[in-house]
């Protein structure tokens, strides 16, 4: 009988494993994301830098002059600069975090948002993060967000 219950119980927690490890990597994933916005906040460009992928992907989906819609193509080293130069404004991105899916060393996490600026609100719209795991943690390699002024429930 000692070996039926033993053999359950390894039996259980061989089952229960990929979920454990699962949860491990979304808090994982949720850190690198916070980091990068505790960075921006703070105007530290090695945080920021610290969970990017040093050629990561920026882009956003918006209008363009024309009423069109385009997908705007950012440098990320100007993002860096930009976050690293002083400025008297805290920039300030709240997020919620939708759903994130990990599938081995890749994951994909969706996450909507209001920035503010200095206090003030600015725009808000939704984060799509492509993710990858490195020996160092979990890195972003595409950030691809939208961007409105209005319709911002959170």
């Amino acid at each position: 009988m000692n070996r039926k219950v033993l053999f359950g119980a390894l039996f259980g927690l061989f089952l229960l494993t990929p979920s454990l490890r699962a949860q491990d990597d979304v808090a994982d994933i949720k850190k690198a994301i916070m980091t990068m916005f505790d960075g921006m906040r703070a105007g530290d460009s090695s945080m920021v830098h610290s969970v990017m992928k040093n050629d990561v992907i920026f882009q956003r989906v918006a209008k363009n002059r024309e009423g069109k819609t385009v997908v705007q193509t950012s440098v990320f080293q100007n993002f860096l600069n930009a976050v690293g130069t002083p400025h008297d404004k805290v920039w300030d991105e709240q997020i919620e975090f939708g759903p994130i899916q990990v599938d081995g060393d890749m994951a994909s996490a969706w996450t909507p948002f209001k920035f503010f600026l200095g206090g003030e609100f600015s725009h808000c719209g939704v984060n799509s993060f492509k993710l990858y795991r490195t020996e160092k943690g979990w890195k972003i390699f595409h950030l691809v967000d939208t961007s409105r002024k209005d319709n911002c429930a959170m």
